[in-house]
Parts: C-alpha cells; structure tokens; sequence
C-alpha cells in the first residue's frame, strides 16, 4: 500500500478499468468472442489465443483495482463519523469512491460513469474480431500512457510497467494472429505509440525479465496450440517468444486492504464482527 493516498490518482486510474479501453473492456471483449466462437475446432489454435487472454485480463482488473484501493487507503481523517472524516476528500477524485462505495475501486471510467457492455465487439468474423482487439490493446496502451503522464505515485506507475508489458505482449500476440490469417505485417505497426516499454523505467524490471516474450497458459488442459502463433523472436529485441505454463513469476498473493471505520469497511465495529468471524471458524 501507498504511504501516502492520492483520491485524484486513484480517479485517473478509473480510466484504466471501467473505460472504453480499460481492462474490464479487453476481458469482457475476449471473453464473449470465446464464448460465442462458431466453428472453433477447425480454427482452434485462434480461438485458444483469445480465450487465454482473456483469463490473463481477469488478474489484470484484480491488479488494477488493488492500486486504486492502496490510492484510497488513508485518505478518511479520523474513525469518528460524527467528526466528518470524509470532509478532506470534498473536490478531489470521484465522491462515488466514499459515497456510494468503501473507499474501494469502482466499475467505472475516471468520469464515474459506469462501464458499458456496448463496448463489446463481437462480429463473428475472426479477421474483423482479431483487428479490433489488436486496435483495443493499443488503445488501453494509449490510455496507461496518459495516466503515467498524470502522476508520479510509485504504486500507480508500478502497476502501469506491469500492465505496457503485458498489454504489449497481447498485442503483438492478436498481430500475428492477424499475419497468420491475412499474410499483412501488422507487427510492424508496433508499439503504438511510437515508444518501446523500455523506456519506462517501470516497465524496464520486466523487460529486462524476458516478460515481454512471454505468453502464459492459465490451464493445465486447454490453450495448448496457442504455441503455433505465439513462436520466433520479439520484433523489437529479438527476445525468443516462448509459452509458458503457470502464472506470471511476479504474481503474489490476494490484495487485502485495511479496515476504514469511516465507511464502515467492513463495518462501524470491526473488533466485534472478527469475534463472529472466530466463532464460525471455531466450528470447522
């Protein structure tokens, strides 16, 4: 968690979950052309490829949520209610982040307007599909820019090094999908914007891990031809490009936030509802 809390940081990084280009648009986007998928045994090794990334995008909404979490953390004055510890946040951030929710990320953009599932595009044809989702991952790459531009708080910009690299290793995976089916170079367009991962310094730990060569299997079963797209060298530093199964290795445990009397999170007499909580673990 942050040492310090910052409710204007935690509202720009909104962008990157509940916006047109955040991650719950890339998951749900995957997950609908996965799931609504015709034909996919013929054509498996693509259908494996977006049903993949698609788990990956579920640890990237957990990731970006507990970054907005730890910028809310410390930001209520005080456990007393009647003592107004909420009045310091009046005029920064999102007021839906202590109003209507536990000082705690929300499905929304950095406007507190509330995701939409029109955001998803799902044509059915697989050239089509896998152009937009090459478009969409370039668009998120676009927004994270922005955001690091927006602020220098180490546990935002920690979080955006993680996510240019493995967002960029989507979208050159969607590029040679597309060069696959279509014989056109689309890799060439890469990074968009014209700036390597590298040149963030956060970004840099994961590249100089080979992370940006590297797509992860999320099952012990399925996904396996994912292999016959994702081969050959990275286009930019000729890292090899290898599948690897299992979760990423910087992949820790469950985010837990701390307790915030202020909003009842998770409520006014939190010493009483651990009592209740000891009780029923007595009985297992």
């Amino acid at each position: 968690m942050p040492s310090e809390p910052d409710p204007d940081a935690a509202a720009n990084v909104q962008e990157l979950l509940g916006g047109r280009f955040g991650e719950m648009s890339t998951l749900m986007n995957y997950t609908y052309q996965s799931f609504n998928f015709r034909g996919r045994k013929k054509v498996k090794p693509f259908y494996d490829l977006i049903a993949n990334i698609a788990t990956e995008e579920l640890g990237h909404i957990e990731l970006v949520a507990a970054t907005i979490n730890g910028l809310l953390t410390g930001a209520s004055e005080g456990d007393e209610v009647t003592d107004a510890p909420l009045k310091g946040l009046k005029g920064k951030g999102i007021p839906h982040h202590y109003i209507n929710n536990g000082l705690g990320a929300l499905a929304t953009n950095s406007l507190g307007k509330g995701w939409n599932g029109e955001y998803v595009f799902n044509s059915g044809d697989l050239v089509l599909d896998l152009l937009h989702n090459f478009f969409l991952e370039n668009g998120a790459r676009m927004a994270k820019i922005r955001v690091y531009e927006s602020t220098d708080h180490p546990v935002a910009r920690q979080m955006l090094g993680y996510l240019f690299v493995r967002g960029g290793v989507h979208a050159l995976a969607y590029a040679k999908a597309l060069e696959e089916l279509t014989g056109v170079d689309v890799k060439k367009m890469l990074p968009i914007p014209k700036i390597p991962d590298s040149a963030f310094k956060e970004a840099k730990q994961f590249t100089d891990k080979g992370m940006h060569g590297k797509l992860y299997r999320f099952s012990p079963e399925d996904f396996k031809d994912i292999s016959a797209i994702w081969r050959g060298e990275h286009p930019i530093d000729g890292t090899p490009l290898e599948v690897v199964d299992g979760l990423p290795e910087s992949a820790g445990g469950p985010a837990d936030p701390p307790e915030d009397k202020a909003v009842s999170s998770p409520g006014l007499h939190p010493e009483e509802l651990q009592e209740i909580a000891q009780r029923l673990i007595s009985r297992l």
